[in-house]
């Protein structure tokens, strides 16, 4: 990977010995892209780009490498075990990638003095050695656009002052919506997994973990030297490539299948009531699917991903819910009734914890039709001595 930058015989000592004779040639830049059309491409890009015009290398560095045909890819990158690769490939290579995916890319090119480009792309090569260029991934804290603002803001001489980006204290979750409001069964998804620390206010820079939003800074970002001085961070931007890409309008979103299903829930538990039925069988199925999900939840408190460990809405999509259906299925009116109450106040607990953490989309619908089934059920089997099953 060093060749395609410099000689890899000669890198190392090349720059140990000072400020190499054509430094002024290279020129390094941030690149920011769009985002794509497949759900882990929906929150943008970020690279850095090596463009020494005096020996015509022009590359770009990237920590965005991954395989799916890792073992076990999807299950260690839910639990936060994912390792990322920082790469090198040329400039055209990466640029017509991106063409082909009819996505944007602009170009930050930083004001950099010899010493400080020195610096980073000894930094890089170093970076590149296959015993450093593996790294932990946190989709987070730690991804390809942190790695890539905190290579450079780290070698240059001076702080890096940020303008005030007037985007307030958006939540993780806030942010994760703004990239996928396009995409809402992605959405659901990542809503259903996020817990109650993904709707924590963030800082500025901790709001810089996505591409764009790190764009914006740097553009209005200013480095104050040790002496006060100060200089823009970057000297010119560009636009590389302009978007192409055509997004899907999804109709069938999961708040619409939530109310639907909701509504049905409803109507069928009123018919039961009045007809002093019981469709236990519904009721069984209800339960092993919360229960299941509800050990999806349960798992991911042992996740990496520190967003993840605390989530209320497993207080609705319950592993004890699969405990419930011993009472459900043995038809035992004793049993059910305590079931049912139980199932009323977990799902009151869900409602109310709901002021603190947000829901996946149609997950209160939901469980509001599941407080009014069990609440009757429960009510039901009380009341009633012998139940009559359909």
């Amino acid at each position: 990977m060093v060749g395609l930058l410099f000689p890899s015989s000669v890198a190392k000592a090349q720059y140990g010995n000072g400020i190499n004779a054509n430094i002024d040639s290279i020129e390094i830049s941030l690149l920011t892209c769009g985002r794509g059309g497949e759900s882990y491409s929906l929150y943008g890009h970020t690279a850095i780009r090596i463009n020494d015009k005096w020996d015509m290398r022009d590359i770009v560095v990237n920590y965005g490498l991954f395989s799916f045909k890792q073992k076990n890819f999807v299950l260690r990158f839910i639990f936060g075990l994912t390792d990322y690769m920082m790469g090198m490939t040329s400039f055209s290579d990466f640029i017509n990638e991106y063409k082909t995916e009819g996505r944007w890319v602009k170009e930050q090119v930083l004001d950099l003095s010899p010493q400080e480009k020195e610096e980073i792309v000894l930094a890089i090569i170093e970076n590149s050695m296959p015993e450093n260029a593996e790294y932990r991934y946190n989709f987070i804290y730690d991804n390809c656009t942190t790695r890539a603002r905190d290579m450079l803001v780290n070698h240059i001489k001076g702080k890096v002052k940020y303008e005030d980006s007037h985007r307030g204290n958006l939540t993780y979750r806030d942010m994760i919506h703004i990239c996928t409001k396009d995409d809402p069964w992605t959405r659901f998804g990542n809503d259903l997994l996020l817990g109650v620390k993904a709707d924590a206010k963030t800082t500025q820079e901790e709001q810089q973990f996505l591409p764009e939003y790190l764009y914006q800074d740097f553009s209005n970002a200013v480095v104050v030297a040790d002496s006060g001085q100060t200089r823009k961070l970057i000297m010119k931007e560009r636009q590389l490539l302009n978007e192409t890409l055509t997004k899907e309008n999804i109709v069938f979103t999961p708040y619409k299948y939530m109310l639907f299903l909701a509504l049905t829930l409803c109507l069928v538990s009123l018919f039961e009531w009045v007809r002093i039925l019981n469709y236990w069988i519904l009721d069984a199925c209800i339960f092993t699917v919360l229960g299941l999900a509800g050990l999806i939840l349960t798992a991911m408190i042992f996740s990496q991903h520190p967003t993840v460990s605390l989530n209320y809405q497993i207080l609705l999509l319950n592993p004890f819910a699969l405990v419930g259906l011993i009472g459900i299925i043995r038809k035992s009116r004793g049993k059910a009734s305590l079931v049912y109450m139980v199932a009323v106040v977990f799902i009151v607990l869900f409602l109310i914890c709901g002021i603190w953490q947000t829901y996946a989309e149609g997950l209160t619908v939901l469980a509001l039709s599941l407080l009014i089934r069990y609440s009757l059920k429960w009510k039901t089997s009380k009341e009633k001595a012998q139940l009559k099953y359909s």
